[in-house]
C-alpha cells in the first residue's frame, strides 16, 4: 500500500512540474520583442500617398505597423529595434518617393510617383 502511495504522490508531482513548465513556455511566448514607435514628417498629399507608403514600409524587416494620417502628412512606424533603425527606415521612405523629415525623397522615386501623388500638383 505504501509503494502504491509513494507512486501516485511521484506521479502527482511529476504532472505538476509538467504543467508548470507549459505554462513559462506559455508566458515567454506571448510577452513578444520590444518594439519602438518612430514619426516621420512626410511630403505625402494623398490616399495613393497613404497606400504606397503603408505598403511599402510592410516590406522592411523589423516593422510590424506603419500608419500614415495624410492631413498632418506624419507616419507612424511601429518596429523593432533590434531588427531595424529610425535611419533605415527613414532611407525606405525616401526611396518610395517621399521626403522624411529634413531630408528629401530620392529624385528617381519621386519621378515615377503619379501626378496626384507629387509635392507640386496644384490640386493639394
Amino acid at each position: 500500500m505504501k509503494s502504491i502511495k509513494a507512486l501516485l504522490l511521484a506521479l502527482i508531482v511529476l504532472v505538476s512540474a509538467q504543467l508548470t513548465q507549459a505554462q513559462d513556455k506559455t508566458k515567454s511566448k506571448t510577452k513578444g520583442p520590444a518594439t519602438e514607435q518612430l514619426q516621420i514628417k512626410t511630403s505625402a498629399v494623398c490616399d495613393m500617398c497613404k497606400a504606397r507608403l503603408e505598403k511599402s514600409l510592410a516590406y522592411e524587416k523589423g516593422v510590424q505597423a506603419a500608419v500614415l494620417d495624410v492631413p498632418s502628412q506624419m507616419l507612424t512606424v511601429t518596429y523593432r529595434p533590434d531588427k531595424t533603425s529610425a535611419e533605415a527606415l527613414r532611407t525606405a521612405v525616401q526611396q518610395t518617393g517621399y521626403d522624411a523629415d529634413t531630408k528629401t525623397a530620392d529624385a528617381r522615386a519621386y519621378d515615377r510617383l503619379p501626378d496626384c501623388c507629387k509635392k507640386t500638383n496644384s490640386v493639394h
